[in-house]
């Protein structure tokens, strides 16, 4: 299925999920996003992670809004990891994808402070507009803490509307831990499972977990790995770990949905409960509806 195939199915699912939930206005009409490493070029190249961190970060918070389809950077083939994205990359991506807005930006430091300059190119109405916010000075102390509150500040640059109780859960969500080495690990893991280095990326992703034992993304995310590398049984471990250790985060669920479809048995009953589970947690979760259909 071609890139707008796949977009405009996810579009009719989330349109249905959201008509079941009551009528759509223009701040919940869903619209397709690309989030996409920081260029963190100018930083120490052990610093350099912090550019894929903050697009991390940026990508958990924004899954917990209805208007956000976010498109998969593992779709892009060969653009999936350049070493910069640069405004004419950002522009030609978008434009291939036919995404209404990609976020990017810069990280640098000025001084000690690191320096956020968060970017977007919006094209909803059809004209490429890019904004560049105001940029942002912080201690590495509080990177975790400011870095939250982008996906909220990305919502409202592109006219989505945040009732305080979804602002409250992309925030908690864009901050997954308190753990500033535990997110370079995952991050640090994420990048090499970017690059086909699975056991780099099992190794980083299993000393985040030791760094913050409460790092349900890690947990995750290391259940990912596993299952990319065909271990489905340490996969199904990782994520029966993370709903252990938060019960209202869906993608482990709907990751276990799918292992039980996969089964050399598929396990029907058991999935549809896992997917049910996912969707009641988040009804706009259009791949947890893809796997039920």
């Amino acid at each position: 299925m071609g890139q707008q195939a796949v977009w405009t199915a996810l579009t009719m699912i989330i349109l249905a999920a959201l008509a079941l939930s009551g009528p759509a206005d223009a701040d919940t009409m869903p619209r397709a996003v690309l989030v996409v490493p920081f260029d963190a070029s100018s930083l120490a190249p052990d610093e350099q992670w912090m550019g894929e961190g903050v697009a991390q970060l940026i990508s958990l918070g924004l899954k917990w809004h209805p208007a956000f389809v976010q498109i998969e950077r593992s779709r892009l083939g060969r653009m999936h990891g350049p070493a910069v994205w640069s405004d004419a990359l950002v522009s030609q991506v978008a434009h291939e994808l036919r995404v209404d807005a990609v976020l990017y930006g810069r990280i640098g430091r000025k001084n000690a402070d690191l320096v956020l300059q968060p970017m977007v190119l919006n094209l909803t109405n059809k004209q490429a507009v890019t904004i560049s916010f105001p940029p942002i000075a912080m201690s590495d102390a509080d990177f975790l803490a400011r870095s939250a509150r982008l996906p909220a500040s990305y919502a409202r640059a592109l006219r989505v509307a945040l009732t305080d109780d979804q602002n409250a859960r992309v925030e908690k969500a864009a901050r997954p831990t308190a753990s500033l080495q535990a997110l370079e690990l995952l991050t640090r893991g994420q990048m090499a499972f970017y690059r086909g280095a699975n056991e780099d990326a099992i190794d980083l992703m299993w000393r985040a977990t030791l760094a913050d034992p409460n790092f349900v993304m890690a947990q995750y995310a290391l259940g990912a790995v596993h299952e990319a590398i065909g271990n489905r049984w340490k996969a199904a471990a990782q994520y029966r770990a993370a709903t252990l250790l938060d019960s209202t985060m869906p993608e482990p669920l709907k990751a276990l949905g799918d292992l039980f479809l996969g089964a050399p048995r598929p396990l029907v009953s058991q999935a549809i409960e896992a997917y049910s589970r996912a969707i009641s947690l988040r009804p706009f979760y259009a791949e947890a509806y893809v796997g039920l259909g």
